[in-house]
């Protein structure tokens, strides 16, 4: 009997058919890109024999575009056009950007897109045009070196890269003209690459401190299984802040005003302070000599001055870590291992905090430059079918929770946060009007019970669905996150099956304290959010009661009450709305409710006892007794 080869389709039929795919770690500081060739796991480099790209890009007046080391040697003389850490900027929007203005010597265009744009020579570049040179770099590189194109990639991110985050990176891979096969949350591309090297099980640590972002994930390794248990960390909070912390130690040491800084000093001063905090991970003291048409200063920084300068960014990373250990249910003594991942824990003081923290020495073993991209290189072969025998499974959760707004501005949660992906979940809703014939979705993302606290991330309607009375309709709402960590929301009436759908992307990004701060408000103000939405939620249940009231009172009000029985009703009308308004305890709108419902208890009983007379109108009682008999 004759066997067929089955492929996906536009894949090769041929069996033995080595596809090759790469990992890309596209990092703040440096990139690097790395694959699996003749079996080995290697990260590939330049003609120079140099493995780390510097995220650099210069653009030239003939819009020329000079990547990496060129670029770097002209970040001082021409820091309006040499472009660096654009991961920083990366998903974020106008207003975001402009609370980092003080650490960026760029300008940027006046634009009525929400995607600030930096001027340049070469004209108003966005942060995904620039992200793109840097992947068009590395893909050239790939393919020179490997003497084939390559088939796709696997891009990290940071976890806690949002959902506008994550599209942009998407967006510059399409424009370098890169399949991506995934995005990969970068402390879990770690987990890849160290479990496959030592074998080991159990729950591990993976502390990612890079140029400009920190993650913190709780994983556990189990038999090829990589679990995403919790994640922390902050998308703008990494080496550049210690960098940041250094050159406003020697302004301050040399008396010089902040304002008299300009770009070109301002780039000097951070090239120093990196050169000062790398040296201080191998002696006890480095002298630095500055001079610029600014000023001129000579000194010395101390490992211990050092220490101090940026022990309080140290220990912001740390407090993340202490939630994502709580978040996990797991205690330090659970950790077997602490992964340190990320060019900036080559700082002698971050292992020694770190290690204090988690009570044990981390793990320093693998080159924290490469240790990521050889992980998304890991991930990128199986995903191209070169690994077909691989057990490795990947499970990545989202940082935040994820829903929607319901009546009285609540946030109903439908995915919550540490929930691995790819995900879907969906929950029914109904109408709250008679005859309602549209619903507004309004997708939220964050931890607290009222949407004002949240997170606005898209908004899209429901239309030309069936009126019924209220409470009657059946409006299933499904939120799918893939394993991007990219969203999709859809709303179906399901009797009429009337349909509406929305790609959740954000042109924007949530600034540098919004995602640790969602996650420390919501344990903060963990009782006041469940007063709130108890208050909300009787707010809207004593609408409710109004309205219905107000509508019975139109149909058979005069008819069925007397004069003094009506301004009883009224008066407990009344003093609900009152309460509605003005408490600020749910209870005291649930007592204005049970007074309402005691004042009309006889109205309510005059009204069924009419309409049971009313249905039994020209009916015998025999007729109905005969009807049951019959079922």
């Amino acid at each position: 009997m004759a066997l067929l080869q089955i492929a996906e389709p536009g894949q090769s039929t041929k069996p033995h058919e080595h596809r090759f795919a790469v990992g890309i770690d596209l990092g703040t500081t440096n990139s690097l890109v790395a694959t699996v060739r003749s079996g080995v796991n290697e990260t590939l480099p330049d003609e120079k024999g140099e493995h780390l790209l510097p995220s650099i890009v210069r653009y030239l007046p003939d819009h020329e575009v000079v990547v990496g080391q060129q670029a770097r040697l002209s970040a001082v003389d021409d820091p309006h056009n040499t472009i660096v850490s654009v991961k920083r900027l990366m998903g974020r929007g106008v207003v975001d950007i402009k609370t980092l203005g003080k650490q960026l010597p760029y300008e940027f265009a006046d634009t009525d897109s929400s995607v600030p744009r930096i001027k340049t020579c070469a004209g108003n570049k966005s942060a995904i045009e620039v992200s793109a040179e840097i992947l068009k770099a590395l893909k050239l590189r790939s393919e020179q070196t490997l003497g084939n194109e390559i088939v796709g990639a696997v891009i990290t991110v940071p976890a806690y890269f949002d959902d506008a985050q994550r599209q942009a990176t998407k967006d510059a891979a399409r424009l370098a003209n890169i399949n991506v096969l995934r995005l990969l949350n970068e402390p879990t591309a770690a987990a890849v690459a160290y479990g496959l090297d030592s074998g080991q099980e159990g729950v591990i640590a993976v502390y990612d401190l890079g140029g400009g972002t920190f993650d913190i994930s709780i994983l556990r390794l189990n038999k090829g299984v990589f679990e995403v248990l919790a994640t922390g960390g902050d998308s703008a909070l990494g080496g550049d802040d210690f960098d940041h912390a250094i050159a406003e130690w020697i302004v301050q040491e040399a008396g010089v005003s902040v304002d008299a800084i300009d770009a070109s000093t301002s780039r000097l001063l951070m090239q120093k302070a990196c050169a000062a905090k790398e040296a201080l991970a191998e002696v006890e003291q480095i002298d630095i000599d500055i001079k610029t048409d600014v000023f001129s200063w000579t000194g010395s920084l101390h490992r211990e001055q050092f220490n101090q300068l940026v022990d309080p960014l140290i220990k912001k990373t740390l407090m993340s870590c202490r939630r994502a250990l709580r978040d996990a249910d797991i205690e330090p003594d659970d950790i077997i291992d602490v992964v340190m991942v990320g060019g900036s824990t080559r700082t002698l003081r971050v292992r020694e905090l770190v290690g204090d923290f988690f009570q044990r020495p981390p793990l320093v073993s693998i080159d924290p430059d490469k240790v990521v991209a050889l992980g998304a290189s890991t991930q990128a072969n199986a995903l191209a079918g070169n690994d077909p025998d691989g057990e490795m499974l990947l499970m990545d959760v989202i940082p935040l929770s994820l829903g929607i707004e319901t009546m009285g501005g609540l946030a109903e949660k439908i995915i919550q946060r540490n929930t691995p992906i790819p995900v879907t979940r969906a929950q029914d809703f109904t109408t709250y009007k008679d005859g309602q014939t549209a619903m507004a979705i309004h997708v939220v993302q964050g931890e607290r019970e009222l949407v004002a606290d949240c997170r606005s991330l898209a908004r899209f309607e429901l239309r030309g669905f069936p009126p019924h009375v209220a409470g009657a309709a059946r409006i299933r709402v499904t939120f799918q996150v893939d394993a991007d960590g990219l969203l999709s929301v859809t709303a179906k009436e399901e009797m009429s099956a009337v349909e509406a759908h929305v790609e959740v992307k954000p042109s924007y990004g949530l600034s540098d304290s919004e995602i640790e701060g969602m996650l420390r408000d919501s344990m903060e103000h963990a009782m006041d959010d469940k007063d709130a939405r108890s208050l909300r939620e009787q707010q809207v249940e004593a609408d409710r009661v109004v309205e219905a009231l107000d509508a019975a009172l139109v149909d058979d009000g005069d008819e069925l009450l007397e004069a003094g029985e009506k301004e009883l009703i009224l008066q407990a009308r009344a003093a609900l709305v009152v309460s509605r308004n003005s408490a600020t305890d749910a209870q005291q709108i649930k007592q204005a409710m049970e007074q309402l419902e005691k004042a009309s208890s006889a109205y309510v009983a005059r009204r069924m006892n009419t309409s049971v007379q009313k249905s039994m109108a020209g009916h015998k009682v025999e007729e109905f007794s005969s009807e049951e008999s019959d079922k």
